[in-house]
């Protein structure tokens, strides 16, 4: 029997002065603190049997990713199915003053329906494609460990689907922090178990709370 770890890794805080809701945008690249999430992170794999560190290929995981991939001697993969998940109010502030977008006509028009959700990819399509590159992942690194640099909607789908709950939920209480890893365990081709970690907790008081997507 085969037995293969695969680690959800998502990256650090992101240098966003405005509160913007980033998405998928370009340019938005780990803050100071998050690049000291990024190393820390990295040090709580070093000497772990990794044989692959795959990432989203937005700059905040992939500047995430790079500081493992070096502590394994290894370089980092791209994989298109661990990208943010698609938001139409990307680009809209969520913080201070600029949080009052979110009620203009605008905005609320797309606000209509929680559970799908109806202002971006549905939570089935994140949680499908994750699934996708998470059993991609296993069969590569089969009897080894792979981590992956994704984000927060897109692991916490994953997360729900596993507990067997809903999909839809209110974003603040979902349990994937900055830099946190969520680690599935398989032997062979079977989920036996999973586990979430928090490498980076000591960095995590002050760090910015508005999320990607």
């Amino acid at each position: 029997m085969s037995r293969t770890i695969v680690h959800l890794v998502r990256h650090g805080e992101v240098h966003n002065p405005d509160g913007v809701l980033y998405g998928r945008l370009d340019g938005y690249r780990l803050s100071e603190r998050g690049a000291e999430m990024a190393d820390a992170v990295a040090q709580a794999f070093a000497g772990a049997d990794v044989t692959h560190v795959i990432s989203s290929p937005l700059q905040r995981a992939q500047e995430t990713a790079a500081p493992i991939a070096a502590t394994l001697a290894l370089d980092v993969e791209t994989d298109e199915r661990l990208i943010e998940a698609a938001n139409l109010l990307e680009g809209r502030r969520l913080a201070g003053a600029g949080g009052r977008e979110l009620l203009t006509p605008s905005v609320l028009r797309h606000l209509w329906n929680p559970l799908r959700p109806s202002w971006g990819e549905p939570f089935t399509e994140q949680r499908d494609r994750m699934f996708a590159a998470i059993a991609d992942a296993r069969r590569l690194a089969d009897g080894h460990e792979a981590v992956l640099v994704s984000h927060q909607s897109p692991i916490w789908a994953v997360r729900r689907s596993l507990q067997g709950r809903p999909l839809w939920h209110d974003p603040r209480s979902r349990e994937c922090s900055l830099a946190s890893v969520t680690s599935l365990t398989f032997e062979d081709a079977r989920l036996v178990g999973h586990d979430y970690a928090e490498p980076a907790a000591a960095l995590l008081p002050g760090a910015s709370s508005v999320p990607g997507a």
